[in-house]
């Protein structure tokens, strides 16, 4: 299979997928949102609970495309590509939550960056290892028991925000003051224990790059990625039940659901991009997804900048931040507050989007 057929879709769904973080990462304010760009409280499924699972899919895929020709004899160098990878994802990661006040003492150890790390370090060392029936095993083996050791070590609301197991292991190692306190008390969604099923979406990835390798023709590519994908909707759904769905917990239940879904979009992306040769629309997708982590942690210290570090006085004679002035004095005023506060986010898709238009156009890429 041509390089093109086999990696196209994939790059402008992970261009989609990284213009989707910056959307519901940067709206002018936290109080004006609409529902579909914010995660769900807790159990259950919106469009922004997505993009990350998307993403770390994506990985997986990638994982396959990069290491299914290496031979034995080149599986040291591929660690040692894999751990230095690894450690250095986690180091930014570490950083942006230190930068800009590098406060040590209330640090959070977690975050995006770290999982992917985690995630794609463990994933790609068993991609290394093993064929696809032992990944398969493996995937299934992780989505079951992380459902098990959640329901059985916890009698009582195994599931409840503040009763999980997730979340009492990250308080007993790293105590409150490193762990992440955006749902009014210490609880990380990128925890240490719920990081786990997040290698089970890698693995599906990966398992879904070795079939996509397998078939030349590109109308089985579609009918096997739906299939697939509708097969994993409905078991999450239906697994739901017992076990809900939850972005927070990483619960087994939204590692299939949102895989199935990420599944199904790559298949109408294949479909629409490879089989019908629409591929005008997707040029900046394709921008976006040749300079992924490079423009997602560009655009973490930028909107840390403008929130910490850059004051500018207000049309009433406050000094503000920066992002507070953008929103308030010319957001604000074209289009309102939901609007305005979209608006704001969309405008700074455009702006990063200039960003990495002039990295593609001038053949940069910046691989972390």
């Amino acid at each position: 299979m041509a390089k093109k057929e086999r990696l196209i879709a994939l790059d402008v769904l992970r261009g989609i997928t990284i213009a989707s973080m910056i959307l519901v990462n940067t709206p002018g304010s936290w109080s004006y949102v609409y529902w579909p760009l914010l995660h769900a409280k807790w159990h259950g499924f919106t469009p922004t609970d997505a993009v990350f699972p998307f993403f770390l899919f994506i990985v997986g895929v990638s994982i396959h495309f990069a290491f299914k020709n290496f031979r034995p004899s080149e599986h040291k160098q591929a660690i040692k590509k894999i751990v230095k990878r690894t450690f250095i994802i986690f180091a930014i990661g570490l950083f942006l939550n230190l930068f800009p006040k590098f406060n040590f003492e209330t640090v959070r150890y977690f975050g995006v960056l770290q999982r992917i790390a985690i995630a794609y370090g463990v994933g790609a060392t068993l991609c290394l290892f093993f064929n696809k029936r032992i990944l398969t095993y493996i995937t299934v083996l992780i989505l079951v028991s992380y459902w098990a050791i959640l329901y059985f070590f916890v009698p009582e609301n195994p599931f409840g925000p503040q009763t999980n197991l997730v979340g009492k292991i990250d308080l007993y190692l790293f105590g409150p003051n490193h762990i992440w306190k955006g749902l009014g008390f210490p609880f990380d969604p990128e925890g240490l224990l719920s990081t786990v099923p997040a290698i089970a979406t890698v693995l599906i990835g990966a398992l879904t790059g070795s079939f996509l390798s397998e078939f030349s023709n590109i109308t089985v590519k579609i009918k096997t990625l739906l299939s697939y994908g509708v097969g994993l909707v409905l078991l999450g759904y239906i697994w739901g039940f017992v076990f809900p769905i939850n972005k927070s917990l990483w619960s087994s239940t939204f590692v299939c659901f949102s895989a199935g879904w990420a599944m199904i979009i790559l298949a109408f992306l294949i479909w629409i991009i490879d089989q019908k040769k629409c591929t005008a629309w997707s040029k900046p997708f394709i921008h976006f997804g040749t300079n992924p982590l490079f423009i997602f942690v560009f655009s973490g210290l930028y909107a840390k900048t403008i929130i910490y570090l850059i004051k500018i006085t207000n049309s009433q004679g406050e000094i503000v931040s920066a992002k507070q002035y953008l929103y308030q004095d010319i957001f604000f005023p074209i289009a309102g507050n939901m609007n305005g506060s979209l608006l704001f986010a969309v405008a700074h898709i455009l702006f990063f989007w200039c960003l990495v238009y002039l990295l593609h156009r001038n053949k940069i890429f910046i691989k972390i």
